[in-house]
């Protein structure tokens, strides 16, 4: 079983995808390892992922270890369908994912993966195990836990908690420093301004460029747009990234006065709403908004429907919105996922450090299985040093170690002055 759009695109989405994998060095030994040991041999995952060709490459991963595996995709506009036709018809894992499907669709695949009965969730976005408490508790009890790989869905899974709501425990891999250190930061920081670059075409250099959010992904975004010349504005609401940002060199204002300058303005913050009304009310003549967050709410669409008088597609993954007073604001990607919908999303170095959290994740949800407590879950420490370990033996990197003497002093209070 599958819904998949383009079935003979297969042949092209396996080359992309080994493609990739060429770039996974630690999740391409991982596969090595777990094919000879079968670790996880007839355990039932589902996964609500990104469907791409590095996500292909956990997938296959999580298979040669001797899982059972069912995916839908976690955003609506992030599947590669050639990437989905390939793990259908070459690695015969089941996919519920097309590109551009409906809101409903979206959660009929959801639900044909929660058919599989999954023991072990793999999300992004916490869509898929959100779902499960709410409209399937029955699967409750088979349940060994889940994994969350991005900010958003442990910011839900941690509401859920706080509301007594979740009832398995749930690694945040999003939290794991081999994660959000280099995914968030250098994988947004390229991936994001990738997906603005191939949507419009213009040039960066000498432009205003407003990053909405300054945390590990806002970081790496300011860096990258800094870079290619552009004069950056942070906004935020949290005082200590605020500092941040203004002692990294950046100018820090209210969005409200940012979006009167800016020809670009990128939200990632996680938040809803986050560009509302006011700020279109000031916004420049041409002014592009686009969205790093995970789901597309950032941005009030609502809004900037109810100010416009019309609307126009000048480029594939551009909508511009003309406002009673001639103004211009455009838009990319419907608000979605810029990264992923206008562009193909980080690049496979980074999500391989990431994928090989979820990868070890798994297989400690497995060996902790009756151990762990309902709640949200730290990836261990152990876990994170070996991602870390693989990732600088791939590079060929070499570092220093300790002496006994070096390390008796670390953990002694006598020696002083």
């Amino acid at each position: 079983m599958a819904d998949i759009a383009n079935p003979d695109r297969a042949d092209a989405g396996r080359a992309r995808i080994d493609w990739a994998l060429t770039e996974m060095p630690v999740i391409r030994d991982l596969m090595q390892e777990l094919a000879r040991e079968k670790p996880l041999q007839g355990l039932r995952l589902g996964g609500c992922l990104h469907i791409t060709t590095e996500t292909a490459n956990l997938a296959r991963t999580l298979k040669a270890a001797g899982a059972e595996l069912v995916l839908c995709a976690s955003n609506p506009l992030s599947t590669q369908d050639d990437v989905a036709a390939s793990l259908v018809q070459h690695d015969d894992i089941p996919v519920f994912a097309r590109r551009g499907e409906s809101h409903e669709v979206y959660y009929q695949h959801i639900h044909a993966v929660l058919d599989h009965r999954p023991q072990v969730t793999l999300d992004d976005g916490a869509d898929l195990i959100s779902e499960l408490h709410r409209s399937r508790p029955e699967l409750l009890a088979t349940m060994i836990g889940g994994t969350e790989e991005t900010t958003t869905g442990v910011i839900r899974l941690r509401a859920m908690a706080a509301d007594g709501a979740l009832q398995v425990p749930v690694l945040a891999v999003n939290d794991a420093m081999t994660k959000h250190l280099f995914d968030n930061r250098y994988g947004t920081g390229q991936s994001a301004l990738d997906g603005i670059i191939r949507a419009t075409n213009i040039l960066l250099a000498g432009k205003t460029f407003c990053v909405a959010g300054y945390g590990w992904c806002g970081r790496g975004v300011a860096r990258r747009a800094a870079g290619h010349g552009a004069k950056v504005i942070v906004c935020e609401v949290e005082p200590l990234r605020a500092l941040e940002a203004a002692m990294d060199g950046y100018r820090v204002m209210p969005l409200l006065e940012a979006a009167a300058q800016a020809d670009f303005m990128l939200t990632v913050t996680g938040d809803k709403q986050v560009i509302d009304t006011a700020h279109f009310e000031v916004m420049k003549d041409g002014c592009v908004l686009a969205n790093a967050g995970h789901f597309n709410v950032e941005i009030n669409l609502e809004a900037l429907e109810a100010l416009s008088r019309g609307t126009s597609r000048p480029r594939e993954h551009v909508q511009e919105y003309t406002l009673e007073d001639g103004r211009r604001i455009r838009l990319l990607a419907e608000g979605r996922l810029v990264n992923l919908a206008a562009a193909e999303g980080h690049p496979s170095a980074v999500m391989d450090m990431s994928f090989a959290n979820q990868v070890l994740g798994v297989l400690h949800l497995v060996r902790q299985r009756g151990k762990l407590t309902p709640g949200v879950h730290a990836v261990p420490t152990a876990i994170d040093q070996q991602v870390a370990r693989r990732k600088l033996a791939a590079m060929q990197i070499e570092i220093d170690t300790l002496t006994p003497s070096q390390q008796a002093y670390l953990a002694s209070w006598q020696e002083g002055t």
